[in-house]
C-alpha cells in the first residue's frame, strides 16, 4: 500500500481554528436522540455538533453538521457546517461522504476563503484509499486529478506543498502498477504487451523510482523480441541516466551475453 503521511493531526487543527474563528459554542447536552429531527435554534445546534466532535463521536458530529444547513440553510452558521460535516466524515473514515459534502461546499462557495481546505479533504479522501499495486488503480487517478487541482488553484497554500509530495508519491504508485502489469506479462511471453507497459513508465513517469527497471526491462523484452538494435538504445539510456545503477550492470551484462556485437564502449 502507498505510504500515507500522518495528516489527520494537522486536519484536525486546522478545523479547531475554523471552529475558534467562526461561532462561538458552549458544551453540548446531546443525547441519543440528537438526529431526531426536532426544530432547534442554530447556535444550539451547531454547540451540539462540536460537543459530539469534541468527544469522539465523530458520524454523530457529521449527521449533527448536517442537520445545521437542514434547518437553517440561509445562516451563516450553514457554510461552516458543510465544512465541518466534511471533516466529520473524514474522521471517520467515511471518504465517500466526506467527499460528497465537501463537494457541495464547493459547489455552494466556490469562492470562499477555506476553499483550498474543502478541495484539500477531497484529495486527502481519496489519497487514503489508495489500494496496494495489485488492485484496480481508478481511486489512485482520482486522487491525482484532485492533488494536482489543488496545485493548479491554490498553488501558495500550505495544502499545495503537501499535494505535490503526494503526487510524487501517487506517480510512482502508478508507475508500480504499470510495472507490475509488464513483469506478469513477461513472465506469460507477452513480449510485445510487456514492452507497452514499461515504455508507459518510461514516457509518463520517468521521475519516479521505476524508471530504470522500467529501461531494463525494455532492453529484455526487445531482445526477446529479436531487435537488438532497440536493445542496445534502452540500454545506452539506462547507462547514460543511472550510471552505476544496478538495473544498468544487469543490461550490460544482458546485453554482452545476448548481443555482445552491440555493445559499445
Amino acid at each position: 500500500m502507498i505510504a500515507k503521511l500522518s495528516i489527520r493531526s494537522a486536519l484536525l487543527g486546522a478545523t479547531s481554528a475554523m471552529l475558534l474563528t467562526g461561532c462561538a459554542s458552549g458544551g453540548s447536552t446531546a443525547g441519543e436522540t440528537d438526529l431526531a429531527y426536532v426544530a432547534r435554534d442554530v447556535e444550539s445546534l451547531y454547540s451540539a455538533a462540536k460537543g459530539r466532535l469534541d468527544r469522539g463521536d465523530l458520524k454523530l458530529a457529521a449527521g449533527l453538521f448536517d442537520e445545521v444547513e437542514r434547518q437553517h440553510p440561509y445562516s451563516p452558521w450553514a457554510r461552516r457546517a458543510q465544512l465541518m460535516s466534511a471533516f466529520s466524515y473524514y474522521a471517520a473514515r467515511d471518504y465517500t461522504r466526506a467527499i460528497q459534502s465537501a463537494s457541495r461546499f464547493l459547489s455552494i462557495h466556490p469562492g470562499n476563503r477555506d476553499a483550498p481546505y474543502a478541495y484539500y479533504l477531497i484529495a486527502i479522501s481519496y489519497y487514503e484509499q489508495i489500494s496496494d499495486v495489485e488492485r484496480d488503480q481508478a481511486i489512485t487517478e482520482r486522487a491525482l486529478q484532485a492533488l494536482t487541482e489543488i496545485v493548479r488553484r491554490y498553488p501558495e497554500s500550505p495544502y499545495a506543498d503537501d499535494a505535490r509530495l503526494k503526487i510524487d508519491l501517487v506517480n510512482d504508485h502508478l508507475a508500480g502498477k504499470e510495472m507490475e502489469i509488464g513483469r506478469f506479462y513477461q513472465r506469460t511471453g507477452q513480449w510485445l504487451a510487456s514492452q507497452l507497459r514499461f515504455q508507459n513508465v518510461v514516457d509518463d513517469y520517468q521521475t519516479t523510482s521505476h524508471a530504470p527497471e522500467a529501461l531494463y526491462r525494455l532492453t529484455e523484452s526487445s531482445l526477446a523480441l529479436g531487435v537488438p538494435e532497440e536493445a542496445q538504445r534502452y540500454s545506452a539510456v539506462l547507462g547514460a541516466n543511472y550510471p552505476g545503477n544496478e538495473w544498468y550492470e544487469k543490461a550490460f551484462e544482458l546485453m554482452q551475453e545476448h548481443a555482445p556485437d552491440r555493445i559499445q564502449d
